[in-house]
């Protein structure tokens, strides 16, 4: 098998991308003199490249696969293999989403209300289509940066611009009127390396891996001890993936149990579990869950 040619989005998700596929297995070193990082896979060689550009390259074959949102996906037209869903954004647990926003005493309400008005955004193709399919004539120009203020300066009427809460919007006394687009990462494959069989199955184990470590991600391991009388209790207070594992100890009135839960129901779980008669808990960090 050739090498399979791995694009990381380089940028704000860099960090994150890379630390993801150190949980999943993969060890990737970027340096600061190089758009080529080293991995600790032979069969895999990578570079950075912006997301904005990443979908251009795998449909053209430059790449084999990579991670970019559906957005620029969208955007760029890219015709493309979308092989997994990764949503791995730990800043907020809320999704990226495209608005269109406009200033807080505009008159505009509604997206008819922008006929003839000038809109501002870095999305221009996906905009400008947006806009035609639902039959209002605007004019969409790229922005470079500091797109909200182009509003409060004047120098455009509205601006469609991605978020997660809304609060960089607000700031700049900006509302939102509108939601064009939910965005997240794709994995995503060129057509060609698809349809080869052993670059499609290293894709595949590389999505696999992925997934189970964004999994495992929200999940924790949960391990007690629990006396005989108060077993059945107990188990029927764990919420589990199949069912909790149960071992008999040394001493026959004594029981090991152990189950997969999730990292936010830890908190109010082993007060009560506690409460019941568990005791020896061991709440710990998993690193992959398939």
């Amino acid at each position: 098998m050739s090498l399979i040619r791995l694009a990381i989005p380089k940028g704000s998700l860099q960090q994150s991308t890379i630390d993801l596929f150190k949980d999943a297995g993969w060890r990737i070193v970027p340096s600061s003199r190089s758009y080529f990082p080293t991995i600790d896979d032979k069969d895999i060689e990578c570079a950075l490249v912006r997301a904005q550009e990443i979908s251009r390259y795998v449909e053209s074959g430059l790449f084999d696969m990579a991670l970019t949102g559906l957005d620029w996906i969208l955007e760029n037209e890219s015709e493309v293999v979308e092989v997994a869903d990764l949503v791995y954004s730990k800043a907020t647990a809320k999704p990226a989403k495209w608005v269109l926003a406009v200033a807080e005493n505009s008159d505009i309400k509604t997206l008819a209300d922008l006929n003839g008005k000038k809109i501002a955004t870095e999305l221009v193709n996906y905009t400008r289509r947006y806009f035609e399919e639902r039959g209002v004539g605007v004019e969409v120009e790229f922005s470079w940066g500091a797109t909200e203020a182009k509003v409060v300066d004047g120098l455009v009427d509205a601006i469609v611009e991605v978020t997660e809460t809304g609060s960089t919007i607000r700031a700049h006394n900006l509302k939102i009127i509108h939601e064009l687009l939910v965005t997240n990462t794709k994995l995503i494959a060129n057509k060609q390396s698809w349809e080869d069989n052993a670059k499609r199955a290293k894709i595949e184990q590389v999505s696999m891996m992925l997934k189970s470590a964004l999994t495992a991600a929200d999940m924790t391991g949960l391990k007690m001890n629990a006396p005989k009388a108060k077993l059945q209790e107990i188990i029927g207070m764990l919420p589990s993936i199949t069912s909790p594992t149960v071992s008999t100890l040394f001493d026959s009135e004594w029981f090991s149990v152990e189950t997969i839960i999730k990292e936010t129901q830890a908190r109010d779980l082993i007060p009560r579990l506690l409460r019941s008669g568990a005791t020896g808990i061991i709440e710990y960090p998993l690193k992959k869950v398939l």
